[in-house]
């Protein structure tokens, strides 16, 4: 072993011997130099001085989630209030205009649970064209970039797992008509697994940590490390408009909600979101409140059954703000949240399997039948109490909110098919077109309006339609 490799590790083993976690070199010595330079590439980007105070609040103890006293449900722009939509929709269209929007992505994801060899953004999603959720959103991109004269960056952020067949799907396409230069990827970031019981960080093989993806929530220090943030910095840009890969219904660019955002005078234009009104009371989403005068978003699981059931004189559900994982975030809100400590994200623990390299053991190689690892991850949400005033946006499900998560059932690629055939559905009757329907309402023909039509019904003014669809019929537009 080189001089310098020697001194490098025996520096680093004095970090980690102050940290209990020298076994993280345990077969330094017999590694070639690629692989030894990963692994201590490796250990320093996982900052093993974090890790006693990971192992104390995660690891060795479980933190129990408590709902402060006083939580309320949040306030919201209601699809039915009264408030001034052409004011905020013309300020986001300013901003726009003005060049200072991109789109960012979360799309990290495989579509292993819909049966599909790839990652999930190349899963084809349109209902005639079967046009990948990639290319809609693409699509919708571009549409916006034609609607306001200015290109709208789009910042993609990948996983290891899927990072080079992603950039490899684009360069196919030929970006889908995008300028390449418009559209960046970079890795998702990951921690360390740790064993339950003792706190140790897991080595997968001796040359790597056992690593995994540090949820939605690192998206916000993946833009920091990866230069991204200073990139679209440096081309004017001081807002993102985040959604995840797996919705084929959302808005990557929606003027009013922007405009709400920046414009609105109880929002500091920091972090902002859009909900859906829960469909029912024991509905899996996370639920907007206001705890502590800000806006939160509360899991699920950590709100007591008895409070979401709770309803308003008039029937409707007291907490009915569904969070569907779409906001609009400061390029300066973000920088905070990335860098200054004081607005550092939580982790959330997850026990699971994780298969191991025991140092114990020679490097005897462990699969566990029972989870032995705690999983750490963040949420993207978790930064909505860090903004100072943070406004939420009621829209339709119809619309906005179309979900490719589960092969079939709920959130199936079915289901969003339904959603995208009703909403293309509405815009023609709202055009004067005759739509076919069932004893249930239900759309009896498949209908696809493509992003370069349309991304709202007002662009299909001038655009030209058939006065009546038939029954069973396909119709793209």
């Amino acid at each position: 072993m080189p001089s310098t490799d020697t001194q490098a590790i025996d520096q680093l083993r004095s970090r980690l011997e102050a940290v209990n976690q020298t076994h993280l070199l345990a077969f330094a010595g017999q590694l070639e130099a690629d692989d030894l330079q990963q692994l201590l590439s490796q250990i320093e980007t996982a900052e093993p001085q974090t890790f006693p105070e990971l192992v104390k609040t995660y690891v060795t103890s479980k933190p129990v989630a408590e709902l402060p006293a006083g939580v309320e449900p949040a306030p919201y722009y209601a699809l039915d209030g009264d408030w001034d939509r052409a004011k905020f929709r013309k300020a986001g269209e300013d901003l726009l205009r003005a060049g200072k929007v991109a789109c960012f992505t979360v799309a990290g994801g495989q579509g292993s649970r819909l049966g599909y060899n790839g990652p999930k953004g190349c899963y084809p999603a349109a209902p005639i064209s079967g046009k990948p959720l990639f290319q809609l959103f693409a699509e919708s991109i571009r549409k916006a970039s034609s609607l306001y004269g200015k290109p709208i960056p789009w910042a993609i952020m990948t996983s290891d797992l899927n990072h080079e067949a992603t950039v490899e799907f684009f360069e196919q396409h030929q970006y889908f008509g995008l300028d390449p230069k418009d559209v960046s990827f970079f890795p998702q970031g990951s921690m360390p697994a740790f064993d339950r019981k003792t706190g140790r960080a897991l080595l997968a093989s001796p040359s790597s940590l056992a690593l995994t993806p540090d949820g939605h929530g690192g998206s916000i220090r993946a833009l920091h490390r990866s230069g991204t943030l200073d990139a679209l910095r440096a081309r004017g840009i001081e807002h993102l408009s985040y959604f995840q890969v797996d919705n084929a219904t959302v808005k990557p660019v929606d003027p009013l909600f922007l405009g709400l955002h920046v414009a609105a005078p109880d929002s500091s234009a920091e972090m902002s979101s859009k909900m859906v009104a829960k469909a029912y009371a024991e509905e899996k989403v996370g639920l907007f409140c206001k705890i502590n005068g800000r806006t939160a978003v509360v899991e699920y699981s950590d709100m007591p059954m008895q409070r979401q059931q709770e309803t308003n004189t008039d029937g409707s559900l007291k907490f009915n703000g569904g969070s569907i994982a779409i906001h609009a975030m400061s390029l300066d809100f973000l920088s905070r949240v990335a860098t200054n400590p004081d607005y550092a994200l939580p982790f959330h623990r997850a026990d699971k399997k994780v298969a191991f390299c025991d140092p114990d053991a020679d490097g005897r190689c462990v699969t566990p039948d029972e989870p032995n690892a705690v999983k750490l991850e963040m949420f993207v949400f978790d930064a909505l109490p860090l903004a100072e005033r943070s406004i939420v946006l009621e829209t339709d499900r119809v619309e906005e909110f179309a979900p490719i998560k589960n092969a079939e059932g709920n959130d199936s690629p079915e289901t969003s098919k339904a959603l995208q055939i009703e909403r293309a559905a509405r815009w023609l009757e709202a055009r004067g077109v005759r739509i076919p329907r069932d004893s249930q309402n239900e759309v009896i023909a498949t209908i696809e309006i493509s992003p370069l039509t349309a991304t709202d019904p007002s662009h299909l003014e001038g655009v030209d339609l058939p006065e009546e669809i038939e029954p069973g019929s396909e119709v793209a537009l």
